[in-house]
Order: structure tokens, then sequence, then C-alpha cells
């Protein structure tokens, strides 16, 4: 099976998965629904490739979906190809560089492909990973759970921004909070934890050790299957990873992304529109990795991208040399 094949029925699957109960297509906001998401599909549909699509250019745009082994590429690869001065600030939290800048040549970021409207687009690359979307919904509802359970720990902690206040003491970094979806997904999930903590103690529950199902923590946490089904999920989590590649979601520049996922959720035979563009944007990007094969991603990855890097990189030091030189020439 061919990669782009492989690529396709991810993103497929993702429109399979915990689907929502949905209105027919008989419903009188079809045709408005329709026309809406066509024209934004027309619109954002390229249907041909100016240049080389395997050539790096000057910003690579890193769109991490979540969940998919990112961090592994960004610590063990682009962190060492790039230095600390080519990456762009505060990336993962919002747009808080100018794309203008030349130096800035790392954009690692959880926004979504709408921000390449924010960014030089003839002199941008875009990588990504792609996971199984049943692996990867599943890995979301275990880091949020991980994140919301440490209020628990700090009882006077009452609130995300509180939280996110600490770790910014103590860490230069950005903070989880303040990353989509986490700033979103935690502060739901510490709420519930919390009540669950209070019905416990309330004694709505039974204790831990009185409980015979080793597997039912309902009294603990929220059951994965209620997490799936909540609204919350819905509009964050089902389908993510194609919003994202098609620059859709709750974190879009794109005025009318509301709009459109509200249509795909109540007609689902629309969505085929935003897998079209997800799909068509993939086949644009300079590099896409699965995280089912993280060997041989990372072995592609290093081969393609890590090898322009150092290149570009060279080109770029004696460029500087040679400026440098130029420059105390004139002086004397």
């Amino acid at each position: 099976m061919t990669s782009a094949r492989r690529l396709g029925m991810f993103l497929m699957l993702i429109f399979l998965v915990c689907s929502s109960t949905l209105a027919s297509k008989n419903d009188g906001d079809f045709s408005n629904c329709e026309s809406i998401v066509t024209k934004w599909a027309k619109s954002s549909t390229e249907y041909r490739v100016k240049e080389s699509k395997r050539t790096l250019k000057d910003l690579l745009f890193f769109l991490h979906i979540p969940r998919t082994g990112g961090r592994t590429y960004f610590h063990c690869f682009l962190k060492k190809l790039y230095v600390k001065s080519d990456e762009c600030p505060h990336s993962y939290d919002k747009l808080h560089f100018d794309p203008r800048e030349p130096k800035c040549r790392l954009l690692v970021t959880h926004d979504d492909y709408s921000l390449m409207s924010k960014l030089p687009e003839d002199k941008t690359s875009v990588v990504t990973i792609l996971r199984n979307p049943a692996d990867r919904i599943f890995s979301t509802y275990e880091f949020a759970v991980e994140v919301a359970a440490r209020f628990l720990v700090h009882p006077n902690l009452t609130s995300a921004i509180q939280m996110s206040r600490r770790i910014a003491s103590k860490s230069p970094g950005v903070s989880t909070l303040n990353i989509w979806p986490w700033k979103y997904l935690v502060p739901w999930m510490r709420e519930d934890l919390f009540n669950r903590r209070d019905a416990r103690r309330q004694g709505e529950f039974r204790t831990i050790k009185e409980s015979r199902n080793p597997y039912n923590v309902s009294e603990l946490v929220m059951p994965l299957l209620t997490f799936i089904e909540d609204p919350m999920a819905h509009e964050i989590i089902h389908n993510g990873a194609t919003f994202q590649v098609a620059g859709l979601t709750n974190n879009s520049y794109v005025a009318e992304s509301p709009t459109i996922r509200h249509c795909v959720r109540r007609h689902p035979v629309l969505g085929r529109y935003i897998l079209d563009v997800a799909k068509n944007r993939l086949d644009r990007m300079l590099y896409i990795g699965l995280t089912e094969d993280h060997k041989g991603s990372a072995t592609i990855f290093a081969n393609m991208v890590g090898s322009q890097v150092l290149s570009q990189s060279q080109a770029l030091n004696m460029h500087s040399d040679k400026f440098s030189a130029n420059e105390t020439g004139k002086k004397f």
C-alpha cells in the first residue's frame, strides 16, 4: 500500500470515528450549509504546485497534530538542526512573532493550517505527522486526565490560570495550559475530577477499597465513553486531525470555521469537501510522517528534511561570513 493511500485512509477514518447524532440531508438548512462549505472548499483548494514540494523553503512550519509523537521530532531533530535564534518565539502559544523576521526559520505549533494566512506562503514549507485516529483520541483522553490530575496534588490551585502562572514562574517555556487544545480540555477534565472527588467525600460513590470492579474507575475519573460522547470532545477531538490540516479547528483564523464545523456535524455528507481540502494540503507538504511507522518516518524525515536544513544553514553561514568580511573591508 502506498504512503498516499495510507494517509488518505487515515483521514477517511477520522470521519468515521465517534459520530454524533446528526440531521438528515433533507433538513431545511442543508442547502445553506452546502453552499457555505463548498464555497470555502473551492477557495481553499490549490490545483497547481508552482515548484517542487520536496525543496525546503526559508521557513519550516511544523503543523503538530496533538498526540502523534511530534515532540520527539521537535526535541530529537529540529532543536538540533536549528539554533535557538532560528526558532519563532512562543510559537506553541499564539502567533507572537513577525513572519517578516528573516531569522525566524522554524515554527512548531498546534495551531491549524489557517496560520498559513499569516505566513509568507511562497517561502514556507509545511510538515506534519498523522496517527490512527482511534489511538490518537485515546491518547488525548489519557493526557487530559494526566495534566488535570496535577490540580489534585495542588488543591490551592483553583483555576487553570493559577496553574499556568505557577508553571510559568518555574519555566521560561509556554505552559501546556496555554496551548490548544489543552487550554480547553484540561480545565474541563479538572472540573470533572474535582466533582467526582467531592462526590466521594459526600458518600455518593463507594470508596476505592469498596469497589469490586477494578475496571470501573468512574469514582475517580470521567470514563472514556463519557469523554468521547461529550460535546466538548465533538467540538475539539472528533475529526480533529482533519480539521487541523484543513484549518478549521476552534482555534482557526478562518472566520466561518464554527459554521462549517456545525454544518459538517449536522450533515456528514459535507465532510467529503473538508477531506478533499485536507488531502490536497497534505499532497503539497514537504513531509508527512506516520506515528505507527515511527522509525521509518524518522529516517525519511532525517534524509529529506534534515539534510536540507543543514545545507540551508551552511549556505546562510557562508553568506553571513561573506557579508561580515565585506563590511570589515569597507572600514579600512
